[in-house]
């Protein structure tokens, strides 16, 4: 069969979307690394929160934690992203939450990145999780067991101060290991 007649058929082929996701604990400078350029696109080109880095004080002790697209069973890129801190002890934050704009609806990626946020800080104390939340993502936070406590105005923006249900994360005792998304396949 000649390439012409072939091309139909490479031009109907629709686009490559990964089986799984692994949601993990940060480990190895390429995750970091691809972990903030997420951050970057997403807050500061994007949605225009931050002018050129969105990195502060909080990243020298934050945990990172990284949601990678696995193709055959590897890890392959970066595609999701949230940090975590404790403030003090057992008061514990989440913030930076990212998904890769090409991502978002593949696989509950920011609901599976916040369930081990929330789980892991759970298994080393937490007593309390809070983050400032984005208006437009405040029902996802509401499904996912979240609470709001008042209404701010963040870099500009409204977000809602909102407080996890603990009882609603069992403790992760091995982030580094994290949950499995797989995908739902819609590119």
């Amino acid at each position: 069969m000649s390439a012409v007649a072939l091309a139909p058929w490479f031009e109907a082929a629709p686009p490559f979307v990964p089986c799984e996701f692994r949601i993990k604990w940060a480990h190895g400078a390429w995750e970091h690394d691809q972990a903030r350029r997420l951050r970057r696109a997403v807050f500061c080109v994007e949605q225009g929160v931050f002018a050129g880095d969105d990195t502060d004080t909080i990243d020298a002790t934050a945990q990172l934690l990284v949601a990678v697209a696995c193709v055959g069973g590897l890890p392959d890129q970066v595609v999701g992203t949230v940090r975590i801190h404790e403030e003090f002890p057992g008061r514990w934050w989440g913030s930076r939450l990212a998904v890769h704009a090409a991502f978002r609806h593949h696989g509950r990626i920011g609901a599976t990145l916040i369930r081990l946020a929330v789980g892991s800080a759970h298994a080393l104390g937490c007593g309390t999780f809070l983050a400032h939340v984005q208006s437009q993502n405040v029902p996802m936070f509401e499904k996912l067991h979240w609470t709001g406590l008042d209404d701010v105005i963040l870099h500009g923006r409204a977000h809602r101060l909102m407080q996890a249900d603990l009882a609603a994360y069992p403790p992760c005792a091995d982030p580094y290991a994290g949950h499995v998304a797989a995908s739902r396949g819609r590119p």
